[in-house]
């Protein structure tokens, strides 16, 4: 089984800034590794991904810009960079990895999943 592990959670105001880690293991067996969230009342939604193969990346329209995603390989740790946030971006937010090919940004796409990290931004 693959773990993953997050952290770098916390709470900023609006505008801050804050960076995700997540630790994987057996990251040599993935193909994505990425961050969804889940606010309350609200879907589980997909935010970014990497595509550990290559350079690529994929992102939802509403981090476009604001988010990114990047990866150390020699510590096979994913990160999470969110500048510019809003309160809307509070939220659990959950690193994911699987080993298929498919749907970035798909949720069911998904075995791995992590515990979670609270981001809660103020106005």
């Amino acid at each position: 089984a693959v773990n993953v592990v997050e952290s770098g959670g916390g709470s900023v105001q609006t505008g801050g800034s804050l960076r995700l880690s997540c630790a994987a293991s057996r990251y040599s067996s993935l193909t994505y590794v990425g961050w969804f969230r889940h606010a309350p009342g609200k879907e589980r939604e997909g935010v970014a991904a990497s595509l550990l193969s290559s350079a690529s990346t994929y992102s939802a329209d509403s981090v476009e810009g604001r988010f990114t995603i990047s990866r150390d390989t020699a510590k096979n740790t994913v990160y999470l960079q969110m500048n510019s946030l809003k309160p809307e971006d509070t939220a659990m937010y959950y690193c994911v990895a699987k080993s298929s090919f498919a749907w970035p940004l798909q949720k069911e796409s998904y075995k791995y999943w992590g515990q979670g990290t609270q981001v809660t931004v103020s106005s």
